[in-house]
């Protein structure tokens, strides 16, 4: 798979220049690429051109509540000092992990824009980079403040690259847009402030649960033929679906189907 390669099979699935485009992705799942991840970067970019906007999620879980760490779990007298220890936060150098290497390596990017947030940032390069990653809310960073919002604001596009919906955030979104209560928990990190002095912020956080999401998106497949496309994108079984119609169909979904 090359640049060329890839950005025909992007087209072909109905990836268009201009497009606001939210990528989870799976580099192993699109064959052997040649160069490695920054082939498929290139190629989204080529496709969605200079007018439109990429966007990946970059998380970086590794500023969460260190009690609730399972892979590997910690000791508990680890924990103290992980939490006071730890190096900040910084959008340039902190890496990503559990995201994969695409966004990993959309993170270094030059021209990429990655949001504030410890835990939940998302990096951006196009047009419209800056409006959707820049004032990231500290407070529920997958909610209302987030990128993911921002997204549903320009009426985005999904693409689903070798992953499947057990994985697509933007249910997040829809969990905060659901009418039934979550419960909030409140957390801390460290990140560099204005004056580049390291200090802590501490922000309030829906309790998240993907663990349905798997179900969510069948049940929306099969509802919303309509809305999804899918194909193929080297070996990778890859789909397409507008971020709005997710979003929506996840927030009713959760209504009914979550107690």
């Amino acid at each position: 798979m090359t640049v060329e390669r890839i950005a025909d099979d992007l087209r072909d699935l109905g990836v268009e220049a201009g497009d606001t485009l939210l990528v989870h992705s799976s580099l192993s799942a699109l064959g052997w690429v040649a160069v490695g991840p920054s082939a498929v970067v290139d190629a989204l970019l080529a496709v969605v051109t200079p007018g439109g906007t990429l966007v990946m999620p970059t998380h970086s879980t590794q500023y969460s509540d260190p009690t609730g760490w399972r892979n590997p779990p910690v000791p508990d007298d680890w924990v103290g000092r992980i939490r006071a220890e730890r190096p900040p936060y910084r959008p340039a150098v902190t890496p990503t992990r559990g995201m994969g290497a695409i966004p990993e390596c959309f993170r270094s990017y030059p021209d990429a824009v990655r949001s504030r947030h410890p835990t939940y940032s998302f990096a951006a390069l196009g047009a419209d980079a800056e409006s959707v990653v820049g004032d990231h809310a500290y407070d529920h960073g997958l909610g209302e403040g987030s990128p993911l919002a921002r997204v549903y604001d320009r009426d985005g596009t999904v693409l689903m690259l070798g992953t499947g919906h057990d994985t697509n955030t933007s249910f997040h979104l829809a969990e905060h847009r659901a009418d039934r209560e979550g419960t909030v928990s409140t957390h801390e990190a460290p990140v560099v402030g204005p004056d580049g002095d390291r200090k802590t912020v501490t922000y309030e956080q829906l309790d998240y649960d993907s663990s349905d999401f798997a179900d969510v998106g069948r049940d929306f497949e099969a509802d919303r033929p309509d809305a999804v496309t899918e194909g193929t994108v080297g070996t990778a079984a890859s789909t397409l679906v507008s971020q709005r119609d997710l979003v929506d169909y996840g927030a009713a979904w959760f209504e009914e189907n979550r107690e």
